[in-house]
């Protein structure tokens, strides 16, 4: 017998249709398969598409799994905003804390309500971790898939950060270097095999517009993902990122630090990215950090399986 789910296509990180980064949710996706989901995932064609599931133990209120076009990964940030907004305007969940399921452990998710009377969605991400700098020959190997050179480099190491699915950071002199970006897609999926991380985050601090810290591109073409628009897992990282390497001023004793990122210009579909990172008070380490994002739904359809 053929089963009806409900399929939501959402911007988030954005409250205008058409910006932001989409993400497919299906929102009662229990009884799916996996060939089944990732089908879907690839049908929608999204960076990301979430399926929301009923808990598996009492330690969380929701499972979450999320499928690229082309692979599971563990957890996505855009995507977890968009699947909380969509349980948010179906009344399943209003406001308040919940805990989710992902890849990447238990998360805890607050959905709270918004100047505009929408919702706004909470991720507190995986503490942060900071893997391996560049090696000069990977660095290399990195600006030329990039098409860049040396100078184009911008303050900090060329590093690998995580908060659930790691990222390169790669810090940018300027907005032109950054939104001239023309990278060899090829060869920046092969250095992901060498290196074991899939993401590349390009960023600048410089030239910021009002409010906007940074802003930033990200490639991901090892997990089927070519630019994606607005990036939650890159986002966070970045603002451990610029605690730890003190890129950012911060006070004597200062314990949390809070910011706004800018990404997807470049392809037509801007969105903010709210950053909270709380920082230690006497190694002025980043121990959490957690974003923030608004949605919109684009359109919701049904899919007969």
């Amino acid at each position: 017998m053929a089963v009806t789910y409900r399929v939501y296509q959402v911007d988030a990180f954005t409250r205008t249709r058409f910006t932001g980064n989409p993400a497919g949710v299906v929102p009662h996706a229990d009884g799916l398969s996996d060939p089944q989901m990732q089908a879907i995932a690839r049908e929608l064609n999204n960076s990301e598409t979430a399926f929301i599931f009923k808990p598996r133990a009492s330690d969380h209120d929701v499972h979450i799994r999320f499928f690229t076009p082309t692979i599971e990964v563990p957890v996505c940030g855009h995507a977890t905003i968009a699947a909380h907004y969509v349980r948010a305007i179906e009344r399943t969940a209003v406001r308040g804390c919940v805990h989710q399921l992902t890849g990447a452990g238990v998360m805890r998710i607050e959905i709270e309500p918004s100047e505009h009377g929408d919702f706004r969605i909470w991720m507190h991400q995986r503490p942060p971790t900071f893997g391996l700098v560049l090696t000069e020959g990977r660095r290399k190997a990195l600006i030329s898939a990039l098409g860049i050179d040396e100078l184009s480099l911008g303050q900090g190491p060329v590093a690998v950060v995580s908060t659930g699915h790691s990222k390169v950071m790669v810090p940018l002199r300027d907005r032109a270097t950054l939104d001239g970006l023309r990278p060899d897609l090829s060869a920046l999926a092969l250095l992901s095999q060498e290196i074991g991380c899939n993401g590349y985050h390009l960023f600048t601090l410089a030239d910021p517009d009002p409010g906007v810290l940074a802003h930033g591109r990200m490639f991901a073409p090892a997990i089927g993902i070519p630019e994606d628009p607005v990036t939650g897992n890159a986002n966070g990282p970045l603002g451990a990122y610029l605690v730890r390497h003190r890129l950012v001023p911060l006070a004597v004793g200062q314990t949390k630090f809070s910011c706004t990122m800018r990404q997807g210009e470049a392809m037509g579909r801007a969105g903010l990215v709210q950053v909270e990172v709380t920082i230690d008070q006497e190694s002025q380490l980043p121990l959490e950090v957690k974003i923030a994002g608004e949605a919109v739904v684009a359109f919701r359809t049904e899919l007969e399986l």
